[in-house]
């Protein structure tokens, strides 16, 4: 993007090496009599014409031209890569201080404070490491420039201002690599254990002749038989059946796993989870609530459901409040009325805590298929070992062996009624999710 400039009320500036030339020249005062005040004299003129030819040996804003190429849109967490190119038409080279002013959302390591080379009518480019750290479009802030002669006794500023922006977004660094290994069939590494073909119906539809390239294990031995010649069986495309990523945005979500809270962990597993179902042929859908319904993306087909979904999930946030999730259920059933599989990111603190969520989970469970992703409190879990044998370490562990067995009765409460509960770590939820997905879709459960 190439950039407008913005005039600076004092462009000219001295550099350190200014102050460092009059220092050391200034022992010249120190001779005796007039000799002193002569050679002061004259120093200081001589530093003055210098100074001012420097200044005269720098170019203008009209001289210079820059571009700065950064990426559209960046996934939370996710890394890439700008660019800032410096356009010389100046005679002399020349050397570039360059600085950005991004926003705090785009972390790593933004061009601060770095110099270019820049040769006499040529261009110099400059690289920097991005990592979306906040969800959101932010405009990026001015590039300003201090620019020198070889010299270096003075500078010139400059600032240009720019219009771009950057849209930071759901992670989508899983989507990508689910996508390579699942085309390298190396899914495993991720942890899923099968992945369908699609195109692979299990509904039988009817008997033809065999011909070169159909699969050998389709073949109907016994119509092969009666007939004399090769028979193998037709089958159906399953339909397309509907699956919806229900998240819960409340208080419980806020919790960090890592260097993320846990509902960012969802988001991720979202997408990922909205690409392959997308894949397969299913409408996918999402719904994000905490005390009233946040977002809500209808089920669709196709690569659209992708970008629907990730665009709808950009400017959602967990919040402190609690979860309602009579209003959350209420909403999903007036809109989602056919069978679909449900699967509900959220926390199981405790059976008293969870009474409502698990009363409406059991409702829901009665018309759809519904999957509970209760994410794991890792730093609960390895608070229930106790890391030393004094009172506090051992207090500290009892409370948690307290919760996390609340949390288990919680647990079994809603498989009791009926429902599938994934009880996993946040690092490793994705990979679980996508499995009993696939596993649902194997066995015609929906």
């Amino acid at each position: 993007m190439r950039a407008g400039v913005r005039r600076l009320l004092l462009s000219i500036t001295p550099e350190p090496r200014l102050a460092l030339v009059i220092a050391v020249l200034a022992v010249a005062w120190m001779l005796p009599g007039n000799a002193g005040r002569i050679a002061g004299w004259t120093v200081l003129g001589v530093v003055a014409v210098a100074a001012i030819a420097d200044a005269i040996a720098l170019p203008t804003a009209a001289d210079l031209t820059i571009e700065r190429t950064m990426p559209t849109s960046i996934g939370i967490g996710d890394h890439a890569t700008g660019e800032y190119v410096v356009h010389s038409r100046w005679g002399l080279p020349l050397r570039v201080r360059l600085s950005d002013d991004l926003p705090a959302a785009i972390g790593g390591s933004p061009a601060e404070e770095a110099e270019l080379v820049l040769p006499a009518r040529a261009s110099a480019r400059l690289t920097t490491d991005l990592t979306g750290t906040t969800r959101g479009r932010f405009a990026l802030g001015d590039v300003a420039l201090r620019v020198r002669t070889r010299l270096g006794l003075v500078a010139r500023r400059m600032r240009w201002t720019l219009d771009d922006a950057i849209l930071v977004t759901p992670s989508v660094a899983n989507v990508r690599r689910f996508r390579l290994l699942a085309i390298q069939h190396r899914l495993y590494e991720a942890g899923v254990r099968a992945v369908r073909q699609r195109g692979e119906g299990r509904s039988f539809a009817s008997l033809r002749e065999y011909v070169v390239g159909d699969d050998p294990r389709h073949i109907d031995w016994k119509a092969t038989a009666r007939r004399g010649k090769a028979i193998t069986r037709e089958f159906t495309i399953e339909q397309s059946q509907s699956v919806f990523c229900l998240i819960d945005s409340g208080r419980s979500m806020t919790q960090l796993a890592g260097t993320y809270t846990r509902f960012e962990h969802a988001l991720s597993a979202t997408l990922v989870l909205t690409d392959v179902a997308a894949t397969a042929g299913d409408r996918v859908g999402t719904l994000v609530f905490d005390d009233e319904v946040r977002t809500f993306v209808p089920a669709q087909r196709g690569a659209a459901a992708l970008r629907a979904v990730r665009n709808a999930l950009i400017p959602v946030r967990a919040t402190l409040t609690e979860p309602d999730y009579a209003a959350a259920f209420r909403f999903l059933a007036a809109r989602q009325r056919r069978r679909a599989l449900i699967v509900f990111f959220t926390d199981v603190i405790d059976a008293r805590a969870s009474r409502a969520l698990i009363a409406h989970v059991a409702r829901s469970a009665a018309r759809h298929l519904v999957v509970v992703v209760a994410l794991r409190n890792d730093d609960i879990v390895s608070a229930a070992t106790p890391a030393a044998l004094d009172e506090k370490s051992l207090y500290e562990s009892a409370a948690a062996e307290e919760l996390i067995a609340a949390r288990a009765e919680a647990i079994e409460r809603m498989r009791a009624a009926g429902v599938t509960v994934l009880d996993v770590s946040p690092s490793g939820m994705t990979a679980a999710v996508v499995n009993r997905y696939l596993e649902i879709k194997a066995r015609g459960a929906l």
